[in-house]
Formats: structure tokens, sequence, C-alpha cells
């Protein structure tokens, strides 16, 4: 399978830009409370607070980002929602499990965790005992534009959960560049992606508005398809899909990119002389 994203080494690129990667869409099997929407981007569970499991429709690339933003939320229930990938074809199931934890996992071949403040981590490699370290914080966005996550780079910006523009949004979006609201909240994105390794297995990272948590799981099966596995359980009512731009970003993203850098922050774009379509996509990706 063709890598989504460029490779990068110490010294920099170490090939071309690869082939963007299909569009992400949810798979049409599903949990029995789930119901996609036409455009198969949009998830909601629209009763109780269980079989809420979600696949991709395709299997992911290594480096690809399947990245949700949770949508709308839902009070009075316990728990938040879960992400990970699994082997299984999602298409041979006999039947979709009530929950991704424990149900879809204890069938095998599946690495899904529920999505917390701190979110698990693997200790690196020969400190099976040690506390693993915590992530450094992200770097502004508009600095550095890529995350890196082991050999690949991804582009940043729409990594990062944003707020809706008002009066207190830019205190709002300096609060999600340093990851400190709580990944659970509304418009927080959250994706997942796996890098192989030399010795033919792969590592499971999850993405946290931005930041990469590192090593979820080690030991994938690399060469088997793996799909993302989103449960959109309990409190997490409705989410959708995020696109990426894998390769150079497009002059779309250019332009927003020097625009935000030129105002104070979001609110300010409203008095700048431009086209509404642009200032609304400048304020809300």
């Amino acid at each position: 399978m063709a890598a989504a994203s460029e490779l990068v080494g110490s010294g920099g690129p170490r090939e071309s830009a690869r082939p963007e990667p299909p569009p992400t869409r949810f798979h049409h099997v599903h949990g029995a409370n789930i119901r996609v929407d036409p455009s198969g981007t949009r998830a909601t569970r629209v009763e109780s607070f269980a079989h809420g499991v979600c696949f991709s429709r395709e299997p992911l690339v290594p480096g690809q980002v399947f990245l949700v933003e949770i949508e709308e939320k839902e009070l009075g229930w316990c728990g938040h929602l879960r992400l990970g990938l699994t082997a299984l074809d999602p298409a041979t199931l006999a039947a979709v499990p009530e929950f991704s934890l424990p149900d879809l996992v204890s069938l095998g071949h599946s690495w899904v965790f529920a999505i917390t403040r701190h979110h698990n981590r693997v200790p690196p490699e020969g400190q099976a005992d040690a506390e693993p370290a915590p992530p450094s914080r992200p770097q502004p966005l508009l600095v550095e534009p890529y995350l890196r996550i082991e050999q690949f780079r991804i582009p940043r910006d729409r990594l990062v959960g944003r707020s809706r523009p008002g009066l207190y949004s830019h205190l709002l979006d300096q609060l999600y560049e340093q990851n400190v609201l709580p990944p659970t909240a509304r418009r927080s994105r959250l994706g997942v992606l796996f890098c192989p390794r030399e010795d033919g297995t792969a590592d499971m990272h999850i993405v946290i508005n931005g930041e990469d948590m590192g090593p979820s799981a080690r030991g994938l099966p690399a060469a088997q398809p793996l799909y993302a596995v989103v449960d959109v359980f309990a409190s997490t009512k409705s989410v959708r899909l995020v696109q990426l731009e894998y390769g150079l970003p497009s002059l779309q993203t250019l332009c927003r990119l020097v625009i935000q850098k030129s105002v104070v922050h979001r609110v300010a774009i409203d008095g700048l002389q431009l086209p509404k379509g642009l200032k609304d996509f400048c304020k809300y990706e």
C-alpha cells in the first residue's frame, strides 16, 4: 500500500509527495443505533448510549489519518468516544458488536482505546515498567505547519479543533493549540493512523487536536488491511469526518495561513475586505 503522506528522515523528505489517498468515508456496516448521512461523512447515534460502532469504508494506507470531529454531545451518559483500528473486515462480521470495548476487542485483531484527557500510551521499548514521558506541547499552528509522526509528516492545520467564532473565541483557540481543552469537547478533532516498522509490524497512533499521543499499540499486522474504528459512545452523539491534504498545501490553505497570521484573532477577520466564503473558510476550518 502506498503511503499517504511524505516520508521524512533526519535530513528532510526522502522522496516526493505521494498521491492523495481517497477521501475517508464511513462503512455501510455499523452499529444498530447509528445513522450515516448520504455523503458517508457524518455518523449519529439516534438512541440509547450503545450500538454506536462505526468503521472506515476502506482500509487505511500507512500514514493516512482517519480524522473525526465531535459535532454533538448528549448529556446524561458517562463515557466518551472510542477510537482505534481493526484487522477484521466489517463486511464479514456476523453482527456488529454492541460495544468496541470489550466486545469488538475480544474478537481479536482489534485495538481500541477510550478517549480521555490523559490518553493511553505505550512505554518506550526497553522501559516496560517505566512511566512514559508525556509528549511535548505542540508547536503553535502557524509556526510548524506539519505534525511529524515516525516516518510521516502530516499537515497540522486541519488536525486542530477550533471553537466557533464568538466574543472569546480567540482565547479558546489558544487553549486548543496547547491541547488544554478536553479531547472529548465539542469540535475537538481526533484521529487514528498506523506507521509500519521494519519488522513487518506497525504502531498505532492517536492524534488529539494536532498532538500525537505516542504509540497506543504496537505489533499490529502491517501487511493486513487495517480499518479505522470509531465508537460513538455515551456522551458523544455525532461525529463528522474531516478530510486532510497530504501533499503540498492548496493555494486556498496558504491564503488562509497568511490571513490568520496577519490578524490578532479570528473575530478580526470579519473586518477584512474579503469575500464572505474566504472569511468563513479562515474562521471555521
